[in-house]
């Protein structure tokens, strides 16, 4: 019986021993960065030991560090089971989000905030939750953007962060590679280019980098270059060797006597153990804009940009700052030629993992906004950059239904062209004639003008008196008629409410022909014109409603005409003395012209005259309607300026 306890106590030290030493094994290979590895080691003892917490912990953060939280779920389940602590129910609930599952992220969340009294904790916990609140309030920021995973182009392997310049479309991809990269288990990435024409790719010829060698056992990746071709930035890191930088940095290649340079470490790294990756160059050159978690940043990693120094290397980076850094990660920035600045993150209100994102430039700074669900997914969604702003470009993904691994997706605006209205106005030009009717007035002068008084073109009528002009519907405009001998004459038109509502629309180009007249008058020097509907109350002068509203129309003609001098005149009947009807008459015509003058009218244009009785129409007016014919006010133009 003592020899077999002995052989069980033996045993259990060996099982004891293995474990212990598997244990510290998968420890070592975690701290190294050495994910996959270490996942293989811990899945192990879990074979063995499906409830040994360290095992368990470490598998998640494992799936965590190198991008697969979504695998964790099951593990972090597993810690919380046995402990409900902040960390284990915050992990669980961003696991959760990463695959949709709000409900339980939700869960998580608030249970974590029950277990802290951690003001960061709170903090992180309040954007989370408000995170999730705003899910159902996120809208298409192109409603109508179509993606396309370009099967073509993709591998199995990882592909991703599209850049074009010069004709040439450059990305990062696993294929080729013989090396496998201990964090993630999938080959290591390299700088690819091919031939590119709009969003046509010439899949037949994708080449490694010939600019420079990739190099083997490191992630090369995110490509940008400067406008001129000439400046080559990119990230690396990753190395296999112990002797290399133990950070992903930034490295530029410059084009000097007719090729590239090796590539060399950036200043703007500043520090070898911070990561700095996703590099882009602003449209102009200028700018530097890259992700890092240098210790200023928001938590994670954080988009900075820096300005291009007198000596071509780029500096004095700055935070972004929290409007647009959050203590999430944010990177793979893209800045438009318009000043928007569209990137990835998964710290603002977004669908998963990475999603798309834009901010815009406000009086109160960033203001940032999610594409929208027709972009972004629950999963990663990122390294956008558009070949024809806003309407064609790439981006990059692992949504589901892809090749494999990361996928480049085309993308392309298909908004439906709208349809057109053409209001097509037939203008129709006539004179009045002294026997009372109209005529053909060919060779007239037409112009149209729009609401804000911008010429929008003229022609002369032609022998019909007829001309056309094509207006745009739901709009106002004014249209002017001349000709020499006789009163220039505007009028409006408005083509409001007189075309069909465009989603009643069936074809691409409606025409709607409407028509319109302007009669001209003829302007004959001494001529006098009678002034309708022009009445004073009895021994009054003052300019009454019904008698401004004709004045009105005067006043037009004055503004169509400048180069008129007119006198206005008053006339009475003859029911007075003739000093009371002169007295009267040249009042009232005083009181006509000032009122002209209150118009905007010069006063240096206006004559004003008093004629009493001394011009009646109809003499010995026997009723009421025949002095009303005599009271009457006139005017006739009496100087044509040149």
């Amino acid at each position: 019986m003592k020899a077999i306890n002995l052989f069980y106590s033996l045993l259990l030290f060996l099982v004891v021993s293995s474990c212990t030493s598997v244990m510290q094994k998968g420890l070592n290979q975690y701290s190294a960065g050495e994910y996959q590895v270490a996942l293989n080691t811990y899945t192990k003892v879990l074979e063995k030991d499906p409830d040994n917490a360290a095992a368990n912990l470490y598998v998640a953060e494992s799936y965590r560090l190198s991008n697969r939280i979504e695998q964790a779920i099951p593990y972090y389940e597993k810690l919380v089971e046995k402990e409900e602590t902040f960390d284990n129910l915050y992990k669980l609930g961003r696991a959760k989000k990463s695959v949709g599952d709000y409900t339980g992220a939700r869960e998580a969340f608030e249970k974590a905030r029950d277990l802290t009294l951690d003001d960061n904790h709170q903090k992180l916990l309040a954007l989370d939750l408000k995170n999730l609140d705003e899910i159902e309030a996120i809208e298409d920021y192109f409603p109508y953007l179509e993606l396309e995973n370009y099967r073509l182009l993709n591998t199995p392997q990882a592909d991703y962060a599209p850049f074009v310049n010069g004709g040439h479309l450059y990305f990062s991809s696993g294929r080729q590679s013989s090396a496998v990269y201990k964090g993630t288990g999938t080959p290591y990435h390299k700088l690819f280019r091919t031939r590119i024409e709009g969003t046509r790719v010439d899949v037949q010829n994708v080449q490694a980098l010939p600019e420079f060698r990739n190099e083997e056992g490191l992630n090369q990746a995110a490509l940008t270059m400067t406008p001129d071709g000439n400046t080559i930035i990119y990230a690396r890191g990753n190395s296999t060797s112990n002797k290399d930088l133990p950070e992903v940095q930034l490295f530029a290649s410059y084009f000097r006597g007719g090729g590239f340079t090796q590539p060399i470490w950036m200043p703007v790294n500043e520090d070898e153990f911070w990561h700095n990756t996703s590099p882009m160059i602003s449209p102009d050159g200028t700018e530097l804009y890259f992700a890092s978690n240098r210790p200023d940043g928001q938590g994670g990693l954080d988009l900075y940009v820096a300005t291009r120094l007198a000596n071509g290397d780029f500096g004095n980076a700055k935070n972004l700052g929290p409007q647009i850094n959050t203590p999430g990660n944010e990177m793979f920035p893209y800045l438009a030629p318009d000043g928007k600045l569209f990137f990835a993150s998964d710290g603002h209100p977004g669908f998963g993992k990475l999603d798309l994102f834009v901010a815009e430039r406000t009086d109160k700074g960033w203001e940032v906004k999610n594409l929208g669900s027709n972009v972004n997914t629950i999963k990663d969604d990122f390294g956008l950059f558009f070949t024809k702003y806003p309407t064609e470009g790439f981006l990059s993904s692992d949504r589901e239904g892809g090749i494999g691994d990361d996928d480049i997706y085309v993308f392309e605006d298909k908004t439906p062209k709208p349809k057109i209205i053409n209001v097509l106005l037939n203008v129709t030009t006539l004179e009045n004639k002294e026997d009372g009717t109209t005529a053909t007035l060919p060779q007239t002068r037409v112009v149209l003008y729009d609401a804000a008084n911008k010429n929008m073109g003229g022609d002369f009528s032609n022998q019909n008196g007829r001309l056309r002009f094509t207006l745009a519907p739901d709009a106002n405009f004014t249209i002017i008629a001349s000709k020499s001998g006789y009163f220039s004459k505007s009028i409006t038109y408005d083509t409001r409410g007189k075309t069909p509502r465009v989603e009643d629309l069936v074809q691409e180009v409606t025409n709607i022909t409407l028509d319109t007249t302007i009669v001209l008058d003829p302007l004959i020097l001494e001529r006098s014109i009678v002034l309708e509907n022009i009445y004073y109350d009895l021994d009054r002068a003052e300019i009454r409603p019904d008698a401004a509203l004709e004045l009105d129309k005067l006043v037009q003609i004055l503004k169509d005409n400048p180069a008129i001098r007119i006198e206005l005149s008053s006339h009475t009947d003859d029911r007075a003395t003739d000093a009371y009807n002169n007295n009267l008459s040249q009042r009232r015509a005083e009181s006509a012209v000032a009122y002209l003058v209150s118009k905007g009218i010069d006063a240096d244009r206006l004559v004003a005259k008093g004629y009493g009785k001394q011009q009646l129409i109809i003499q010995n007016a026997k009723t009421e309607e025949e002095h009303q014919v005599n009271r009457r006010t006139e005017f006739k133009v009496i100087e044509i300026k040149q």
